[in-house]
Order: C-alpha cells, then structure tokens, then sequence
C-alpha cells in the first residue's frame, strides 16, 4: 500500500498477508501510515 505525503513525499507501508500480525509490524505500520494509531483497534 502506498500513500502519498504532503510536499510530493509518498511512503510504502506493508500489509501481510495473513491473519495476525506480530505487534512490532504493527507499531511499524501504523508509524509509517503517519495514522492515528486509536484507527488501528478494534
């Protein structure tokens, strides 16, 4: 997935492909989505 920054910036995020995903992926996805992490939960 990728999103595009303010400025023309863009940043690659992961998405695994499978169920469960290991919480330092996790930390690391959401820091790169530049996303509060309270969209994240469940």
């Amino acid at each position: 997935m990728r999103r595009e920054l303010p400025g023309g910036d863009s940043a690659t995020v992961p998405v695994p492909n499978h169920r469960e995903v290991a919480t330092g992926t996790l930390k690391s996805i959401i820091r790169l989505s530049n996303l509060d992490a309270g969209l994240f939960r469940k």
